[in-house]
């Protein structure tokens, strides 16, 4: 994908990239719709911590002031995080009207892929993508996410998909588009808060650099789309199952019963499971993102040396 006009690339970011360093990219919308404020701008910091910690640069991605943004300074991290849902949520979609508007934005998975691949960064770790939303063969609720898995090609290092979309939909889908999902060190679909759930992964990999050779021989190969990369949130702040599908359900019946959907629902979901289990999901939130973050670092390290 060629870098656009549109596009700015940090300093930092554009350094490693010209110098063949491993560059991770990061999203927004954990930011302005994941967490509340204060924890999503310490949370945002400590990702990026955790990506150089491990090896690589991080490469936070926004759309600020109309531009799209490779690469975030503090300044641009604070306004997103106090701005919270006030700030455009951005997916495919949504790109080129938030650019002509010279609005501020915060990216998607899906978004994040799209600038991800015009800067030339290759590997992107999250806390969980997006899917098939339960009850979809009525309301067609599918996240823009997974098409964007199909055709982009970036890797996507996360948690699993989240828990309160429906899992064996989205794992069909994704099948359906030729997207690999890769269990890192597991067998079992990792399902965001827990460990693992009744699902399989395609393939397990025991190493960042076995994922990294797959990705190289895929992309070699011209096959498009990205790859899932599920890792396990680690054991000492994964969640009851139990705990974690009674908030879920009882989410699911208030975003219904409000008429909540959409771009809206996960957000909505996401912060009313955090109420129902006392604060518990968003710490275990966190934890599964700065483990993602430094699998992603290891995975762009070992691709650089490819």
């Amino acid at each position: 994908m060629l870098q656009s006009s549109f596009l700015d690339i940090s300093n930092e970011v554009q350094h490693a990239l010209s110098h063949g360093l491993a560059v991770v990219a990061l999203e927004s919308t954990i930011i302005s719709h994941g967490m509340p404020y204060p924890q999503n701008v310490a949370t945002a910091h400590e990702v990026e911590a955790r990506v150089r910690a491990h090896g690589a640069v991080p490469a936070t991605i926004a759309i600020v002031n109309g531009r799209l943004k490779a690469g975030l300074g503090a300044k641009d991290i604070e306004q997103l995080g106090l701005q919270g849902r006030d700030v455009v949520k951005v997916s495919r979609r949504d790109i080129p009207f938030v650019v002509a508007a010279g609005k501020t934005g915060a990216t998607t998975v899906a978004s994040t892929m799209i600038i991800a691949a015009m800067a030339g960064i290759k590997v992107f770790a999250t806390g969980g993508i997006g899917g098939v939303h339960r009850n979809a063969q009525h309301t067609f609720d599918i996240s823009a996410d997974l098409q964007e898995l199909a055709q982009t090609p970036v890797a996507v290092v996360c948690a699993g998909a989240k828990s309160i979309l429906d899992l064996k939909l989205t794992l069909e889908y994704l099948e359906t588009h030729g997207v690999p999902v890769v269990g890192y060190q597991t067998d079992s679909l990792p399902a965001f808060f827990t460990r693992d759930s009744e699902f399989s992964v395609d393939y397990r990999l025991e190493t960042p650099a076995d994922i990294a050779r797959a990705l190289h021989i895929k992309w070699a190969l011209n096959l498009k789309g990205g790859m899932v990369i599920a890792n396990p949130i680690p054991e000492a702040y994964a969640m009851p199952k139990e705990a974690i599908a009674r908030a879920v359900e009882a989410a699911l019946s208030e975003a219904d019963a409000q008429g909540i959907s959409g771009k809206e629902s996960t957000p909505f979901l996401l912060a009313r499971v955090c109420e129902l289990t006392g604060g518990d999901s968003l710490a275990s939130n966190i934890q599964l993102v700065l483990n993602n973050a430094a699998l992603a670092a290891q995975v762009g390290a070992a691709l650089q040396k490819l």
